[in-house]
């Protein structure tokens, strides 16, 4: 059992990215749980530190910092052997090398679970894992953490993760949007999104756009035979109903982070969503979970996003919000703006006044919220 929940928490830690460093506890709930620490020898910082510069010459995406990140890590060995806690011996191992990188993905983790060797295989789950990991996506709904339908018919999805495609969650997305067809707009809140699987990315950009495939972004990986492109697109068919013509709000903080930013990112760049909120973490590189010894993985991006419209990606930079407002008011702006065009359409005389009723009470509470913020 032991060996399963070791080899379902690395499973995790690659749906999520492993998320913003800055992330609260209650923001990174599909992060790892907090462990007990263990006390950590000349001999495995050995080998942890041998097998990380081993996996970074071998498969980081820029072979160039990867061979800095060698030379900071010798470096600062006499310090590694000063170390006895599992715990700060990972956080120290992250901090010289996203010194080096800038990478916010790159991360080393400790495990108090014994991490199985075969985790690190490139194999397949066995079915008793995919299983076990189906049941742990379905407990947090495949992150969909609120689906509902707010005042003045806008729709609203509060998104925490974006979950393995192929290991469930497809009838959860639809089901989301087959609910909120009718609305006539709609908001997606990625505010407490960590990120997650890129053919996730690509099944709920395309719920917002024609059958007519879209060509969303690309993840250029490095291998053994050299650059290998992976393009994402649209689908032709998803199995609810497609929230077409409407507008689409995209709710950002600066915890958004991987994943999330490039759903935001795509929606930006191809001009179907106003995004509303923060500049965004800054993690476009992707990868996966490594096994380095019985007790210590890393997170090492072999890839990195290229968009295709604008041939960059928003490693470091964050991608930037249309409307640029502090997190915690990005629901009531964007409620607001969807409301106020509305107003605007709206013939009927009693709907147009319901509406601006809407519209004054979250005006008042948005200046409320701002009026405490100032005082403080």
């Amino acid at each position: 059992m032991k060996m399963i929940r070791a080899a379902l928490m690395l499973a995790l830690l690659a749906f999520c990215m492993l998320v913003d460093p800055n992330a609260t506890p209650t923001q990174a709930q599909q992060g790892p749980p907090e462990q007990p620490d263990m006390n950590v020898d000349a001999a495995a910082r050995k080998e942890v530190v041998d097998t990380l510069v081993k996996r970074l010459n071998e498969t980081y995406v820029f072979p160039e910092t990867a061979a800095k990140m060698e030379q900071a890590i010798r470096a600062h060995e006499s310090e590694y052997a000063q170390i006895t806690s599992a715990r700060q011996f990972a956080q120290k191992l992250t901090e010289d090398l996203q010194a080096v990188s800038h990478d916010k993905h790159l991360r080393v983790r400790y495990s108090h679970d014994s991490i199985p060797v075969r985790a690190n295989d490139n194999h397949e789950p066995t079915a008793e894992e995919r299983e076990q990991i189906r049941r742990e996506l379905g407990r947090i709904n495949y992150g969909f953490e609120r689906v509902e339908r707010l005042p003045g018919n806008i729709g609203y999805i509060d998104l925490r993760g974006f979950t393995p495609a192929e290991i469930g969650g497809g009838e959860t997305v639809a089901a989301a949007f087959n609910f909120l067809a009718n609305t006539d707009a709609l908001i997606i809140d990625l505010r407490q999104n960590g990120g997650g699987d890129p053919n996730q990315v690509a099944l709920i950009c395309s719920y917002l756009f024609g059958a007519e495939r879209v060509h969303l972004n690309d993840l250029h990986w490095r291998d053994g035979r050299g650059e290998r492109v992976e393009e994402f697109w649209t689908q032709k068919e998803v199995a609810g109903r497609r929230y077409e013509g409407k507008d689409v709000y995209v709710l950002t903080s600066h915890y958004t982070f991987s994943g999330a930013e490039e759903f935001t990112n795509n929606l930006k760049t191809l001009k179907r969503a106003t995004i509303v909120g923060e500049t965004t973490g800054g993690g476009a590189n992707p990868g996966g979970g490594n096994r380095l010894s019985e007790h210590f993985g890393a997170f090492i991006p072999t890839g990195r996003a290229v968009n295709p419209i604008t041939k960059t990606n928003w490693e470091g930079t964050g991608v930037e919000p249309d409307v640029k407002v502090p997190a915690d008011q990005a629901l009531h702006v964007a409620q607001l703006t969807a409301l106020k065009k509305e107003a605007e359409a709206a013939k009927d005389e009693q709907l147009k006044g319901a509406i601006q009723r809407r519209i004054d009470a979250l005006q008042k509470e948005l200046n409320d919220m701002q009026s405490k913020q100032a005082k403080m």
